[in-house]
C-alpha cells in the first residue's frame, strides 16, 4: 500500500519531517545504524530496515506524486509514513554525494549494465539465464511458463501456474504476512500476464478454464494472507479481468459459466476480485441469465435475510428489466434520512433512466424531516451528479444548506471540496467560519471533541487563527496537541506550555497506552527546549519527573529506551 502522499513535498529532510510528522520523524532518526542493503536508484531508493523484524521500505520521488513511501511494517501497511522510511531517506541525504550525483550514478550504472548485457553473446547469456534459474525456483517457474505458452502446451501451462501459485516458499507457519506476502503476489501476477498472453495468442478457451482454475487457487492462498497492503487483491482483480476478457473472446457454454459465476458471487471472494454480474450479461445471454436466475432465486430461497443474495436478486432485476416493481417495494417505505431514495436513485441510474435518478436523490434532501441527519451517501450522490452535469452552484448550495443544519468538520470539508470546485470558495469559507464560531460561544468546547471550529482551521492548514481561536473559546485537550505538533518546529515557545499542562494529569496513569502517551509527550517536550536552546531546563525537568515516577518500572524503561 502506498503511504501517504504530499505533490509538494520534495524529497529532503523538510519533506520527510512534512510526511510522517514530527512523532514518526524523530523515532526515525533513531533507526540510522538499522538501515541496511541500501540502493539508490534514478527516482527510487530500497532497503531493508531492522526493528521489530526486517522491513523492507522504498521511497519513490520526481514523480507527479511528489515523495512517496511504501513499508511492510504494520504501520507503513496502514497507509502511514513510517520511521522506516524517514530513516531510509536520512541515510541517503547524509551521504557525501548530493542526492542528484547519486541518482546520475544510478542512470550510469543502469547505462553500464545494459551495454555490458548487450555485448555478451548468445551462448553467455544463455549460460546467465539457466545459472539464474538454477538458483531461483521462482524465475524458473515463470521462464518454463512462457516457453510452455509459446508451445501451446496446455498441461505444461497449467503446472507452471500452479507452481507460480504455491505460497509454500513464502508462508510462515501456515500464513503470509509483510513482506513475505508482498512477494507471493509479485510472484502470482506472473501467471496471471501468462494466461493473459493465451486469450491475446487466440487461446481464448484454455484461458476460460485456466482461469477460473488459478481463481479458486489464488483464493485458498487469500485466505491464509495478511493483505493490508492490498497486493493479493490487485492480483485478483487482475486475474478476474483476464477470467472476463477470455470469455468475451470465447463465448464458453452459459449454462457452465453461469453456474461458475453464481458460486463465485455467493462465495467470500466477490470482494477480492471485484467480479460483477453486470459484466458478464453478454457472455451469459439468455440461456446463461435463466441459469443465474434460477440458482440466485434457490439461494436467495435458502437464506432469504442474506445481503448477497438480495443484492444479486437485485442486480437480476435491474438487468431484466425488473426496476418499476424493485422501486415500487422500496418507494412504500422510504427512510426519513434519504437512504432508501438513494437506493431507487442508483437503480433507476443503472436502468439507464438518469433523469428519474436525480428526482429521486433531489426528493431525498428536499422531503427530509431534518437535514442535520440526511444519509452521507446521498449527499455524494447528489453532489456528484450536479458537478458532473456542470451544476456547480447546486452542488455548492446542497452543501451550503447541510452544513448549516449540521455544522461539523465532515460537512466543512464537504463545502470546501464543492465550493473549491465552483471556484467560491474564500467567501463561502467566510460565511462557514462565523457559523463555526458561533456555535464555538456557545460552549461547544465542553464537549469532548472540542469546537469544529479548531478541526476546520486545522484541515485549512491556518495554524495561526487556529491558536487565537482556541485560545479564545477553548478547545478539548486533543485539539490543543495537535495545535502543538503542528506548530511546534517553529513556536516551540508556545507549544511548550501545552505539553507540559497535558502531561501533568497522566503522571497518575499506569498502563501501556497512558506511557505511550507520557513517552511522546515528554519527547515534544525535550524537542522544544532543544529548539529553544534551553537544554538544561529540561534535564532539570526530566530528573524532576524521574524521581516522580521511578515506581513506574516499564515506564522508565520505555524512557530510557528513547533516550528522554
Amino acid at each position: 500500500m502506498s503511504t501517504r502522499k504530499n505533490p509538494t513535498a520534495d524529497f529532503s529532510e523538510a519533506g520527510l519531517r512534512a510526511l510522517a510528522g514530527p512523532r514518526s520523524f524523530d523515532r526515525g532518526t533513531e533507526y540510522l545504524n538499522a538501515v541496511t542493503a541500501l540502493e539508490v536508484g534514478d527516482g527510487w531508493i530500497t532497503a531493508t530496515v531492522h526493528g521489530t523484524d526486517a522491513y523492507e521500505a522504498r521511497l519513490t520521488f520526481g514523480g507527479g506524486e511528489g515523495l512517496t513511501g511504501m513499508c511492510t511494517c504494520p504501520y507503513g501497511q496502514e497507509g502511514n509514513f513510517c520511521k522506516h522510511l524517514v530513516a531510509v531517506g536520512l541515510s541517503v541525504l547524509g551521504r557525501p554525494e548530493s542526492l542528484p550525483r547519486q541518482r546520475a550514478r544510478a542512470r550510469e550504472r543502469a547505462r553500464d549494465l545494459d551495454a555490458w548485457l548487450a555485448a555478451r553473446s548468445r551462448d553467455e547469456l544463455l549460460a546467465l539465464v539457466r545459472e539464474q534459474m538454477a538458483h531461483d525456483r521462482g524465475f524458473r517457474s515463470r521462464m518454463r511458463l512462457r516457453a510452455a505458452t509459446a508451445r501451446h502446451d496446455l498441461a505444461e501451462i497449467r503446472t507452471q501456474v500452479s507452481a507460480l501459485l504455491d505460497s509454500g516458499p513464502f508462508a510462515q507457519y501456515g500464513c503470509l504476512a509483510g513482506g513475505a506476502a508482498h512477494s507471493y503476489a509479485e510472484q502470482a501476477a506472473q501467471a496471471v500476464a501468462a494466461l493473459a498472453e493465451l486469450t491475446a495468442h487466440g487461446r481464448a478457451a484454455d484461458a476460460v478454464s485456466l482461469s477460473r482454475e488459478a481463481i479458486d487457487e489464488l483464493g485458498r492462498r487469500y485466505e491464509e494472507t495478511d493483505d493490508s497492503d492490498g497486493a493479493l487483491s490487485s492480483v485478483l482483480a487482475q486475474l478476474a479481468e483476464v477470467h472476463l476478457d477470455a470469455c468475451r473472446a470465447a463465448s464458453p457454454d452459459p449454462t457452465e459459466t453461469a453456474q461458475w459465476l453464481v458460486v463465485h458471487l455467493l462465495g467470500d471472494l466477490a470482494h477480492a476480485t471485484g467480479v460483477a454480474l453486470r459484466d458478464y450479461r453478454h457472455v451469459l445471454g439468455p440461456e446463461g441469465l435463466a441459469v443465474t436466475r434460477e440458482l440466485t432465486t434457490e439461494a436467495h430461497q435458502r437464506n432469504p435475510s442474506g445481503w448477497v443474495e438480495k443484492d444479486l436478486m437485485r442486480t437480476l432485476n435491474t438487468m431484466e428489466g425488473r426496476v418499476d416493481a424493485l422501486i415500487a417495494r422500496h418507494a412504500s417505505n422510504l427512510r426519513p434520512d434519504g437512504g432508501t431514495h438513494l437506493r431507487i436513485a442508483r437503480e433507476l441510474a443503472l436502468a439507464g433512466r438518469p433523469a428519474e435518478a436525480l428526482q429521486w436523490a433531489e426528493r431525498g434532501v428536499t422531503e427530509a424531516p431534518d437535514p442535520a441527519v440526511l444519509d452521507s451517501d446521498l449527499l455524494d450522490y447528489l453532489s456528484t451528479r450536479y458537478e458532473r452535469s456542470g451544476h456547480l452552484a447546486q452542488a455548492v448550495i446542497l452543501r451550503r444548506d447541510h452544513f448549516t443544519a449540521h455544522p461539523t468538520l465532515t460537512t466543512y470539508q464537504a463545502l470546501h471540496a464543492a465550493a473549491q470546485t465552483a471556484d467560491t470558495w474564500p467567501a463561502e469559507r467566510e460565511n462557514a467560519l462565523k457559523i463555526l464560531r458561533t456555535t464555538a460561544a456557545r460552549g461547544e468546547a465542553d464537549r469532548p471533541n472540542g469546537p469544529a471550529l479548531i478541526d476546520a482551521l486545522l484541515d485549512d492548514g491556518d495554524l495561526d487563527t487556529a491558536w487565537q481561536a482556541a485560545s479564545t473559546t477553548g478547545t478539548a485537550d486533543h485539539q490543543w496537541l495537535t495545535l502543538a505538533d503542528r506548530i511546534r518546529d517553529t513556536r516551540p515557545a508556545d507549544a511548550l506550555p501545552v505539553y507540559l499542562r497535558l502531561l501533568e494529569p497522566l503522571k497518575k496513569s499506569t498502563g501501556a497506552a497512558a506511557y505511550e502517551q507520557l513517552t511522546s509527550l515528554l519527547l515534544n517536550i525535550s524537542a522544544c527546549h532543544r529548539l529553544l536552546g534551553t537544554d538544561e531546563d529540561f534535564t532539570a525537568y526530566a530528573t524532576t519527573l524521574r524521581t516522580e515516577l521511578k515506581r513506574k518500572r516499564k515506564l522508565m524503561a520505555m524512557w530510557d529506551e528513547h533516550g528522554v
